[in-house]
């Protein structure tokens, strides 16, 4: 017997409902451009993390740029500038080796909008963090090279970096890293980093508010 039709026409339920209607819950994507002041192993150890933490709402973009930190900022404000809004957040990975423009490379960073993870004196220290919670002044890289090699199974090399090494140290790299300086204090703390804001951005999908909370 064929159902009688309804006062409007229609056959079915009058009611609206949602059920069965896709729903894009899905957040937008955070769109990092990080830019390294070096060759190589910045680059080689973020798109590792990029790889093993795979956080559906992040994408990251990684550039070389192997210059003094005033230049890398300058290069990162530029190439953001000339992108448009492509990007929600620009990085600059940086050392303080010998440079002696890291307060102008700061200033430039902070004017432009631009998150700096600068390591003090260099990024193996960040690496070094993975395994040790190291704590001793280091005047160099060769200061911190003897002491990366002993924490890794194999030779240290700066163009040979394996993620896996690193992998299910990262969390504890950034623990320890936060006890070393406050965000924006590591030119002047040694030994600092803050690479952990940066790792967290780009594994940790909640530490992204608190990245936006603190010092770029």
């Amino acid at each position: 017997m064929a159902r009688e039709p309804k006062p409007s026409g229609r056959r079915g339920p009058s009611f609206e409902s949602t059920l069965g209607r896709a729903v894009n819950s899905r957040e937008p994507r955070e769109r990092l451009l990080v830019v390294c002041g070096a060759k190589v192993t910045e680059r080689d150890y973020i798109q590792g993390l990029c790889s093993v933490v795979r956080n559906p709402a992040v994408s990251v973009k990684v550039i070389e740029h192997p210059r003094s930190p005033s230049q890398v900022v300058a290069y990162a404000a530029q190439y953001a500038r000339t992108t448009g809004e492509e990007y929600d957040q620009t990085w600059c990975v940086l050392d303080v080796d010998q440079f002696v423009d890291i307060d102008q490379a700061q200033a430039d960073a902070d004017a432009e909008n631009i998150h700096i993870a600068l390591s003090n004196p260099c990024f193996e220290l960040w690496l070094i963090l993975h395994f040790a919670d190291h704590r001793s002044h280091a005047a160099s890289y060769k200061q911190l090279e003897s002491v990366i090699a002993r924490c890794l199974p194999g030779k240290y090399s700066k163009t040979g970096l394996r993620f896996a090494d690193y992998q299910q140290g990262w969390p504890d790299a950034v623990r320890r890293a936060k006890q070393l300086a406050a965000p924006g204090h590591e030119a002047r703390v040694n030994p600092a980093t803050g690479m952990w804001r940066l790792a967290l951005a780009i594994g940790d999908t909640p530490a992204r508010g608190a990245v936006r909370g603190e010092r770029r």
